[in-house]
């Protein structure tokens, strides 16, 4: 027997055993056992536990709300593990901003942990603007917005969320005004307008046809980074279209999602 662990915390357990035997027609030759050997292998990698999202900014003209969904162990029906929510100020500048909501879900229980409010306005100029400032023009007309965050608890890193007893995860995107009105990550006619990136200027938009899995996607111990298009614009396009941008956060340790078992002799 032999256990392997990996630098990447992959651990592997290996099993031989042997046994002698006994023959029937072989002993005419002389022959009265054969040695029989098999050995098997068990892998497991460590897998999501726990994500942690944090909206980083949203805009557009149409309100829309984000979910993510969970499938326990043994169940059928996913069930909401946290939303984000978002609904235009109507100020009429280029882009478009408004408030956003973060919130966890636990049952019937819904608990803001994030929210942040952008504010629009008209400028005479550009100059001594706060940092952080988005300013858009159009015709005549100069726009800046600020963005505030605030956290619940102030000290909060977001969205922390408990996937470690769930078998299947997929984000969904409603936008009432949209076309399509539902966006999901695990549907390959709509997965194609999620971005998937290592950095805020990293991130390829997901292949046309393609099923997103959530638990690869979010990366282990580090921050990974996602944005959304709504359906205002055609895809592909590049991210800075895109309407829904986040960080989300993964802890990775062993669950009860499947091993890999392999006969290896």
């Amino acid at each position: 027997m032999a256990l392997n662990v990996a630098a990447d915390g992959t651990a592997t357990f290996s099993a031989t055993a042997a046994y002698p035997m006994p023959t029937s027609f072989m002993q005419i030759a002389r022959i009265n056992s054969v040695d029989v050997g098999v050995g098997s292998s068990v892998r497991k990698a460590p897998a999501l536990v726990q994500s942690t999202f944090k909206v980083t900014k949203v805009s557009g003209y149409w309100n829309k709300t984000m979910t993510l969904y969970g499938t326990q162990f043994g169940q059928t029906k996913a069930k909401p593990l946290m939303t984000i929510s978002y609904n235009y100020n109507g100020y009429g500048d280029p882009k478009g901003y408004g408030t956003t909501t973060v919130s966890t879900i636990n049952g019937s229980t819904k608990t803001v942990v994030q929210k942040q409010v952008c504010t629009t306005s008209t400028v005479d100029n550009f100059n001594n603007l706060p940092s952080g400032a988005i300013t858009q023009t159009s015709g005549s007309n100069k726009y800046v917005t600020t963005c505030a965050d605030t956290f619940y608890p102030a000290n909060g890193a977001g969205a922390v969320i408990d996937v470690s007893q769930m078998d299947q995860l997929y984000l969904q995107m409603n936008v009432p005004s949209g076309n399509p009105k539902v966006l999901k990550s695990n549907d390959p006619n709509t997965s194609n307008r999620l971005y998937i990136g290592t950095s805020a200027t990293d991130m390829p938009e997901v292949a046309t046809g393609q099923k997103v899995d959530i638990f690869t996607s979010v990366p282990c111990g580090q921050t990974g980074y996602q944005a959304w298009e709504d359906g205002g614009n055609p895809v592909p396009a590049p991210v800075s279209n895109a309407d829904f941008f986040y960080n989300v956060t993964g802890k990775c340790a062993f669950n009860q999602r499947p091993s890999e078992t392999v006969l290896t002799q």
